[in-house]
């Protein structure tokens, strides 16, 4: 009994100190795998997970769309339990659809996509249910989805950053749409996306964004501590190679990279990146469903100086 009214009185200190909720602050008392208790972090060190999950490639499968979410909502829970304070997860993590599947020329002939035929209540009704959690959780949730526009407009292949109070705090757009999504099913975002949790800045970044370096010194411009790629190509030649271009971007920039992928044995597995490039922690390769957990720190960044002479340099040679 004095234990549990010591753990209250730490927990409501700290939401004193950090203006977090009561949940959120209790995250960082609760065990950790080896049974000890989770430090007290400050704001220098943030404590985020990467998921690598089921990915199912039909959207008027209601029941696997379920499927998919029970996943997402099982992983967020061993993330909150390990202390992150942010899980992200793959592009297609609740669904990747198909362009068969949607093809209104299909099921053999690729063609533009039908999206009347995808179970959108069942998807909407999931990602509330994802959000709720988060807040339940007092996590951050970062997931990948289709964002639904108005009939004839295509829809956004997206990322929903959603907030440890339960709430849609931001979304991202795939900018650099391969060929098949552009002509066929999806519309481009436009612009670069960030936010912020405990005072680290995250870029988003989804899709085809893993092989264009420019994406990534955008958001090293935008000061960002961290990007939060999410990619899945359906097995479809040149996936091997993401994890490589990744880590390149992040020693380029000198930042962490969370790459989230399906839970597949044949392709690359999901891990956190550190700023010089080498894996901070990594799911295991055998392509089952898990989460890895890092902790991250600002000064294993680059310095304000450091940046700045980056930014000189690359304005006087013109990139």
């Amino acid at each position: 009994m004095t234990a549990h009214r010591n753990l209250k009185r730490r927990v409501r200190a700290r939401a004193a100190k950090t203006g977090e909720s009561y949940v959120a602050a209790l995250r960082h008392f609760r065990p950790t795998p080896t049974g000890d208790d989770m430090p007290d972090h400050t704001h220098t060190t943030l404590r985020i997970a990467v998921a690598q999950s089921t990915v199912r490639d039909d959207p008027t499968d209601a029941d696997g769309l379920r499927g998919s979410a029970a996943e997402v909502r099982r992983l967020m829970k061993e993330a909150a339990e390990a202390g992150a304070r942010l899980v992200h997860f793959t592009e297609g993590a609740i669904c990747f659809p198909s362009k068969f599947v949607l093809s209104e020329l299909g099921p053999d002939q690729v063609g533009p996509s039908d999206w009347s035929r995808a179970a959108w209540a069942v998807l909407d009704e999931e990602l509330d249910r994802i959000a709720a959690l988060s807040g339940e959780l007092g996590i951050w949730t970062v997931i990948a989805s289709v964002h639904r526009r108005p009939a004839p407009a295509r829809p956004h292949n997206s990322l929903y950053v959603l907030s440890d109070e339960g709430r849609a705090a931001a979304r991202y757009d795939e900018r650099t749409l391969s060929n098949t999504k552009i002509s066929y099913m999806y519309s481009p975002g436009s612009r670069p996306v960030t936010f912020a949790v405990d005072g680290y800045r995250f870029g988003l970044a989804l899709g085809m964004d893993a092989h264009f370096p420019e994406v990534f010194t955008e958001y090293e411009r935008l000061d960002v501590d961290g990007v939060l790629m999410s990619y899945e190509t359906g097995g479809l030649p040149g996936r091997e190679t993401v994890a490589t271009e990744v880590r390149g971007y992040a020693a380029a920039n000198s930042y962490w990279i969370s790459l989230a992928v399906p839970a597949d044995p044949s392709g690359p597995h999901a891990g956190v990146i550190g700023p010089r490039g080498a894996w901070a922690a990594e799911c295991p390769p055998d392509g089952q469903p898990a989460v890895a957990v890092a902790d991250l720190h600002r000064e294993d960044t680059l310095g304000p100086l450091a940046r700045d002479w980056r930014r000189r340099t690359r304005s006087r040679i013109g990139v």
